[in-house]
């Protein structure tokens, strides 16, 4: 693993939310980083504008992790900018709810494309790319082993993820490349929001022996830790960071 100002990280979906609080922490740790984004342009520029504010090394890319063209693209980038890759975190994703009897075809085929297709396209690019000692962080998510109804869809694909990161995992360690995955909690996000009203959400904080939603930089510690040197002897395994609620 590369020491100092020289390493690299590609974030997926880094706009916003988890994805943007990651790009900052690793911007922080030193690593030269490119942001991706989907759509919102100007969400992706002002987390580029905070790292390199702070000092740091930045720049933002747009692209659908769906395409493998666009996930190609972010590799692309990275070499001609920071002239590699050390760190892939494949943070993009979607959440749809929807009972499995009531969901609607486009919908899980749009969750599928993002989630699991999205995470694959990255895997595959950071597999043959990726600098040797490098790190792959995945996310997954905490309802894989909490099985809430209305999550069906979107917790198979994580659950497909899980297992990409387990097999992924034995296929690069000759390489000294680990491959995890994050599995967070509730996190305090505008997505995790939207659609709750008050009472679902006091049901859901009981949920937690901490007692609080996590924080959108208490994810971003947990993959700070998985892409440094530290955590050089993790591999294959999945982290959920939930504050208990399992």
């Amino acid at each position: 693993m590369k020491t100092g100002t020289d390493k690299v990280a590609i974030v997926t979906g880094a706009s916003r939310g988890i994805g943007a609080a990651i790009a900052r922490r690793l911007g922080a740790d030193g690593y030269g980083v490119v942001v991706n984004y989907a759509g919102n342009a100007d969400a992706a520029a002002r987390v580029v504008a905070d790292i390199e504010n702070a000092g740091g090394r930045a720049i933002a890319r747009q692209g659908d992790v769906s395409d493998p063209a666009a996930v190609v693209a972010l590799f692309d980038a990275a070499e001609t900018m920071f002239g590699g890759t050390d760190v892939l975190v494949n943070n993009a994703g979607i959440l749809k709810l929807s009972p499995v009897a009531d969901m609607d075809a486009a919908a899980f085929d749009q969750i599928v494309a993002i989630n699991l297709k999205g995470s694959f396209n990255g895997m595959r690019e950071a597999a043959r790319r990726l600098r040797d000692g490098g790190r792959i962080i995945n996310f997954s998510t905490s309802v894989v082993g909490l099985k809430l109804p209305a999550y069906g869809a979107y917790a198979a694909t994580k659950a497909a993820v899980e297992t990409l990161t387990h097999i992924l995992a034995k296929e690069l360690g000759p390489r000294g490349i680990t491959v995890n995955a994050v599995a967070p909690g509730p996190v305090a996000t505008e997505l995790f929001f939207e659609g709750k009203d008050e009472a679902t959400l006091a049901r859901i904080r009981q949920m937690i022996p901490l007692g609080r939603f996590g924080e959108v930089d208490d994810i971003a510690g947990v993959v700070s830790l998985l892409a440094g040197p530290d955590a050089g002897w993790i591999n294959g395994q999945v982290v959920r960071a939930n504050g208990g609620a399992v």
